[in-house]
C-alpha cells in the first residue's frame, strides 16, 4: 500500500529518478521548455517551481540550495539567479505551463511540453 506516500516513480529506483528529475530541470531551465512524458512533466514543475522561488531572492544559501538541487551546475544556477528569479519577482508561483501534445508514436505514450510563462 502507498499511503501518505507522494510522487510518481516513473519506472527508476530513488537515485535515478532523482538524477532524472535534475537532468530534466537543468535542461528546463537552460532551454526554457521541454518536451517529456506527461508523468515526468508533472513531477517537474513542483521541483523547478521550488528552483525558482528561491532564485528571487539573492543569498548565498539560496546560491549553494539552487547548486546542491542542480548537481553544482554553475550554468543553469546561474540563470536562475539572474534572469528567472527578477523575471517572476512579483509573481507567487505558478512559473511553469504543461500543455498536452499528441501521444508519442513509438510507444503511445503520453507526451507534454512544460515552458516557463
Amino acid at each position: 500500500m502507498q499511503h501518505r506516500k507522494s510522487g510518481r516513480k516513473l519506472g527508476r529506483v530513488t537515485r535515478q529518478r532523482s538524477a532524472l528529475l535534475k537532468g530534466l530541470a537543468r535542461s528546463l531551465v537552460l532551454e526554457e521548455g521541454i518536451n517529456t512524458t506527461e508523468a515526468k512533466a508533472k513531477e517537474l514543475r513542483p521541483f523547478v517551481e521550488k528552483l525558482i522561488t528561491k532564485g528571487k531572492s539573492d543569498s548565498v544559501a539560496a546560491r549553494r540550495m539552487v547548486s546542491a538541487r542542480l548537481d553544482n551546475n554553475s550554468e543553469a544556477v546561474q540563470k536562475i539567479f539572474t534572469t528567472l528569479g527578477p523575471k517572476y519577482k512579483d509573481r507567487n508561483g505558478g512559473y511553469t505551463r504543461i500543455t498536452k501534445m499528441p501521444t508519442r508514436q513509438k510507444d503511445a505514450s503520453k507526451m507534454a511540453r512544460i515552458e516557463f510563462v
